[in-house]
């Protein structure tokens, strides 16, 4: 999962999603006066901010898309992907088996996979990321591999072809990584990109 600059968390909602998957069922969009975008579990903002929609998440959250999925199981799903996977990273100049090191970790190719934080499908955009790359359905693996390839690739682009910096602004936005001079230290993205990396390395990449 990344979050696409700029987003804030209400607070109340940010402790739900530190402490763990007992988080909201139902997350509120709010803009602010500076058009910046606010996730929340709260229906009612105040002055200042204009309500945009309320968000359920019945699908299973990104996190739990691998959970008691086998390997076989695995290796259907991303079968049924890897012409998309191989056709947009040709496109972008990137390696296949790295795209699919990703996907694999963002949503263990669940194409239905949803974020506590609102990031959707294969390569978890966030709505406005996906607006941003010209995405329509998040949904369709087609149109989410075309954006998450073409957003990494910017990624990669931005960071002097720098594999690590890239995954870690693909995850935490690129001005977290610029901010800390490296990985940020958060060890959601820190884990990300060493299992990425991991299982890039497994598929005979790196």
């Amino acid at each position: 999962m990344h979050l696409a600059p700029p987003i804030r968390l209400a607070l109340p909602l940010l402790l739900a999603l530190t402490q763990g998957p007992a988080g909201a069922d139902e997350v509120f969009l709010h803009r602010d006066a500076h058009g910046v975008p606010w996730f929340t579990d709260q229906r009612e903002m105040g002055e200042g901010f204009t309500f945009i929609e309320r968000r359920d998440y019945g699908r299973p959250p990104a996190r739990s898309a691998c959970r008691g999925l086998t390997p076989d199981a695995l290796e259907r799903r991303a079968t049924q992907q890897m012409g998309w996977v191989r056709h947009y990273a040709r496109l972008q100049g990137l390696d296949h088996r790295l795209v699919r090191a990703m996907i694999t970790v963002e949503s263990c190719f669940d194409r239905h996979a949803v974020s506590r934080v609102g990031a959707q499908g294969l390569m978890q955009l966030m709505p406005d990321t996906a607006q941003e790359l010209g995405v329509e359905d998040a949904f369709d693996p087609r149109q989410n591999i075309r954006g998450g390839t073409t957003y990494f690739a910017r990624m990669l682009q931005r960071f002097d072809q720098d594999t690590r910096l890239a995954l870690a602004a693909y995850n935490a936005g690129p001005g977290a990584v610029e901010r800390h001079g490296g990985i940020p230290p958060y060890p959601e993205t820190r884990q990300y990109v060493t299992r990425v990396m991991s299982l890039y390395q497994s598929l005979g990449g790196g």
